[in-house]
């Protein structure tokens, strides 16, 4: 008998299957100490489905009991120069449009509480935020003499905190219920109507449109389109103010506000953008399996000419390459400019990640740019240290079937 998937995000029954990866690390980010260990880390599969009612796509086979969110959790990217300035554009224009200042601000999933400071700084304003893998001693600011930091997931037994403004970034997309947990951030805004909140998740058409299967791991669980993220807040009672994509399209960005009472069922008028996703789906899973091919025969001709090849990013999308790909002495290391992270090894692989400096002693032939939105930032750290590798975005094989030759031309 068929097993059927009812979707998390609006209940209704029959999602469908079109990707699946077996034996994916179930954390891409903790800081694994030896190579023996990470090899050797636990693994679950991957299927995703997409649902036909409001096109949310989440991983049937997900099981948050393997997850182990602790301080050894380490998904920072405030080391990147491009990073933080786009971080504080975000904040500034949030301060700014919602008149941020002297108030109090939640953050769901603050990490190490990078924005959370921001906000508060910026504004001046009083925060309070919620995450497990949260170290006291990592940020040291002023700001943080107003902020009270929580080191536990949020859920319903925090809903007497309130505040004028709510934030949530890069945490929804690790959530199986998603539905489940939007209301309860609504049921702790209560009837505070004035409240907004801003979601920040990846964005899944992103994801579909480059066939980025180095951005489908294990602790994303939930995959949003503008629509199945509109349509999410509709239903738990906000108004939507609006859906964008930024970060180079990379990011959904939402912006709500409670409502009195509940909106009217909306999947209507989100009918063009369910079936273009439909669509996308489609055409991922069409072209994944060639487009890791395209990588597997690029990585195996590197092999042979015995050029030297690293990833530059040793985060979620290099774990994901490399253990889809089943690269293994293809590729020599990985490189990551957060401190935190050298000396340690990558989940599922054991290949080693160091430094930038390092580079100088390796002198790579090629670096593959696990996230394009850096490739600028990357070549000018190459240039101060004097390399000239080809660099490569992960990117450069997904718009069509192509050569080495034809991706050096993307570089």
């Amino acid at each position: 008998m068929t097993e059927t998937y009812t979707c998390p995000n609006c209940h209704a029954p029959g999602m469908s299957l079109f990707y699946e990866v077996a034996r994916a690390p179930v954390h891409s980010v903790l800081l694994m100490e030896t190579a023996a260990q990470a090899r050797a880390y636990p693994t679950g599969d991957i299927a995703l489905g997409v649902c036909a009612a409001c096109g949310f796509i989440t991983n049937v086979k997900f099981d948050p009991a393997l997850h182990d969110y602790s301080a050894a959790y380490e998904a920072t990217q405030s080391y990147s120069p491009t990073f933080t300035q786009f971080n504080r554009g975000v904040a500034q224009r949030l301060i700014d449009r919602y008149d941020l200042r002297h108030k109090t601000v939640i953050e769901i999933g603050c990490g190490h509480g990078e924005f959370l400071i921001l906000l508060c700084d910026m504004g001046p304003n009083r925060g309070i935020g919620f995450d497990p893998v949260y170290i006291e001693e990592r940020i040291q600011h002023p700001a943080k003499e107003r902020i009270t930091f929580i080191r536990d997931f949020y859920s319903e037994k925090y809903g007497a905190y309130r505040g004028d403004f709510v934030c949530c970034k890069m945490t929804l997309e690790h959530i199986p219920a998603t539905a489940e947990f939007v209301q309860t951030v609504r049921r702790s805004i209560g009837d505070n109507l004035d409240t907004v909140v801003f979601f920040q998740v990846p964005n899944a058409g992103y994801v579909l449109r480059d066939v980025a299967f180095w951005d489908v791991y294990y602790e994303h669980c939930s995959y949003f389109t503008a629509a199945s993220l509109a349509y999410l807040f509709w239903q738990s009672g906000f108004e939507v103010l609006g859906v964008t994509a930024e970060y180079d399209d990379q990011y959904l960005m939402l912006e709500a506000r409670p409502l009195a009472q509940p909106q009217r069922q909306r999947l209507a008028e989100l009918r063009d953008e369910i079936a273009q996703t439909q669509q996308a789906v489609t055409r991922f899973a069409a072209q994944a399996t060639a487009t890791r091919a395209r990588w597997r025969a690029y990585l195996d001709d590197q092999q042979a000419q015995a050029k030297k090849v690293v990833i530059w990013g040793s985060g979620s999308k290099g774990v994901a390459f490399l253990t889809t790909l089943g690269v293994s002495q293809e590729v020599a290391c990985a490189v990551d400019i957060n401190p935190h992270r050298h000396g340690t090894f990558m989940a599922g692989t054991g290949h080693e990640i160091v430094s930038p400096a390092f580079l100088q002693t390796l002198r790579p032939d090629v670096v593959i740019v696990m996230n394009p939105v850096y490739t600028a930032e990357i070549q000018r750290d190459l240039d101060a240290l004097g390399l000239q590798p080809a660099l490569l975005p992960i990117d450069c094989f997904s718009a069509s079937p192509g050569s080495p030759e034809v991706a050096n031309k993307h570089a």
